[in-house]
C-alpha cells in the first residue's frame, strides 16, 4: 500500500511525491501557548519575546529573518521546546516589537538580544538564526563569546559578495510580501508603518552585512552554517566560505528547499538543529 501525504500549500492541495518544496510557501501553524511573553525595554525600543518550556535544558534563542516575526517559527517551537527552553523574539520593528528612528544595523540588533538575555537572566544561550537572524547570531558569537553556547545559521550571508545576480521568482516574491504585510498589519503596534520598516531594512541591506574575516576567525562557539539546495538569494559557495572562516564550523545543505527551508521542510531542518544542539 502506498501512503501519500496531502499538503495544502498556497491554497492548493498537493502531495509530497514529486513536490518542489523549494517553490512553496506553506501555511505556518499557530504558535503554542507561551510560558511567558511580553515586551522588554531594550535600547530605545520595546522588544517582544515569548518563552516556551522554561524548565527545559539549555536556552535556545530563535531569531527570524527580515520582514518576518517570531511566529515564523511555528513548526520549530513545538519540536524544540520538547527538550529545551526556547525564546522566540520579534526583531526591532518586526512583529510586535516597536521601532525607533535610529537606523538599523546588525550590531544594534545584536545588543537588543543581549539586553533581553540580561532581563531574562540568561547568562548563556544557543542561537538558531534564519537569514538576518543568523547574522545577528554571528555578531553575538564574535563580540560576546561568553554569552553564546552554540550557533546554527540558515540562509545567512556575512557580506554582500555572496549575493546572486539571478532574477527573482516574482510569484514567490509576491506571495512572501503579501504574507509579511498581512502579518505586520495584524501584529504591529503601528499597523500602518510597514513602509517605514521596509525603508529602514533597505538602507541596512545596501551596505550590510559586512562582517570582518578576522572577527569571524575568532568565533569559538560550535557552529553550523546551513542553506537550502535551491537557495535563491546567495551563492552556495558563499555559505561554504563562511563555514571555512569559522574555526571548526560545519556546512550543511538541506535538500529540495530554498531560503524558506525552516517552513518548507521543518522535519529535516529540526534534525539539523538538534544534531548541533544535542549531537543527535
Amino acid at each position: 500500500m502506498v501512503v501519500v501525504t496531502v499538503l495544502f500549500l498556497n491554497g492548493c492541495a498537493t502531495t509530497k511525491k514529486n513536490l518542489l518544496l523549494w517553490k512553496t510557501l506553506p501555511e505556518i501553524p499557530a504558535m503554542p501557548a507561551a510560558d511567558e511573553s511580553g515586551l522588554a525595554p531594550v535600547n530605545d525600543i520595546q522588544l517582544y519575546y515569548a518563552v516556551y518550556n522554561k524548565q527545559g535544558k539549555e536556552p535556545v534563542i530563535l531569531l527570524h529573518g527580515g520582514f518576518g516575526n517570531a511566529d515564523w517559527w511555528g513548526f520549530e517551537v513545538p519540536l524544540l521546546s520538547k527538550t529545551h527552553q526556547v525564546i522566540a523574539v520579534d526583531s526591532r520593528g518586526h512583529g510586535r516589537s516597536t521601532m525607533s528612528d535610529q537606523p538599523f544595523n546588525y550590531r544594534l540588533m545584536a545588543t537588543d538580544v543581549l539586553q533581553l538575555m540580561d532581563k531574562l537572566q540568561i547568562k548563556k544561550a544557543s542561537v538558531v538564526g534564519w537569514s538576518d537572524g543568523g547574522i545577528i547570531g554571528l555578531v553575538l558569537a564574535m563580540e560576546h563569546p561568553d554569552r553564546i553556547n552554540k550557533l546554527f545559521t540558515y540562509g545567512t550571508n556575512y557580506n554582500k559578495s555572496g549575493e546572486k545576480d539571478e532574477p527573482m521568482d516574482s510569484v514567490m516574491a509576491t506571495r512572501f510580501m503579501t504574507k509579511v504585510k498581512t502579518d505586520y498589519h495584524r501584529l504591529s503596534p503601528t499597523p500602518d508603518g510597514f513602509l517605514k520598516l521596509r525603508t529602514a531594512l533597505g538602507k541596512m541591506y545596501s551596505t550590510e552585512p559586512d562582517l570582518a574575516v578576522a572577527q569571524l576567525n575568532t568565533i569559538k562557539a560550535p557552529t553550523v552554517i546551513a542553506c537550502g539546495e535551491y537557495e535563491q538569494f546567495y551563492k552556495r559557495e558563499h555559505f561554504k566560505e563562511l563555514a571555512r572562516l569559522i574555526p571548526g564550523a560545519k556546512f550543511v545543505m538541506l535538500p529540495n528547499v530554498s531560503h524558506g527551508g525552516p517552513v518548507q521542510d521543518p522535519s529535516h531542518f529540526h534534525k539539523a538543529v538538534m544534531k548541533l544542539l544535542d549531537g543527535r
